[in-house]
């Protein structure tokens, strides 16, 4: 599991803004969007992957037309537990984020518009999780505009499309994490 392997190794590097606390907010996060709508975990695992690899993807689209500064900048400004329009406008047009939808929607049973009304919530919740990654302000310490100042999230856009960027499957592992702590 590539993805959960440099959380967990951001989680246990100082020089990262990775903590346990920070995965189980977000966690927490899901949990409660989970509760609130009525999904089961499963369904709501299965909603983070598919947003996920749709993230991935315009998020490599950011990183090939700006940089990795731009695509870290976009996880930085954007990354948190809390509903953001202004992230999902960063990353998809009103056409995409209805692709989004659709394909969540075709997944997990959840109705599109449903979906919808989500997405404002699963994106940040995503860049949150790439966040991780990201070094700590120190006066040492690389800046956000440092090319790989983010393993986590250099780990999830440079995948070789092998399966191990699951977001869903890296949340599951961090969920087990944190219980065995």
């Amino acid at each position: 599991m590539g993805l959960f392997d440099q959380i967990l190794s951001a989680v246990n590097n100082p020089n990262q803004q990775a903590s346990p606390d920070q995965l189980g907010a977000i966690l927490n996060t899901v949990q409660q969007l989970s509760n609130r709508q009525g999904l089961n975990p499963s369904t709501t695992q299965t909603a983070m992957s598919v947003v996920g690899s749709y993230v991935r993807s315009a998020l490599q689209q950011q990183r090939d037309a700006g940089g990795n500064a731009r695509a870290e900048a976009i996880v930085n400004q954007y990354g948190g537990t809390s509903p953001s329009l202004g992230a999902l406008d960063a990353l998809f047009s009103p056409a995409q984020q209805r692709q989004v939808a659709d394909a969540v929607a075709q997944r997990t049973g959840i109705s599109a518009d449903q979906v919808i009304a989500l997405l404002p919530i699963l994106v940040p919740i995503v860049l949150n999780l790439l966040k991780q990654g990201s070094t700590t302000r120190t006066a040492n310490a690389p800046t956000a505009n440092t090319t790989g100042s983010n393993s986590v999230l250099d780990s999830f856009l440079d995948a070789d499309g092998d399966g191990d960027v699951d977001v869903g499957d890296a949340m599951s592992l961090a969920g087990r994490f944190l219980n065995q702590r």
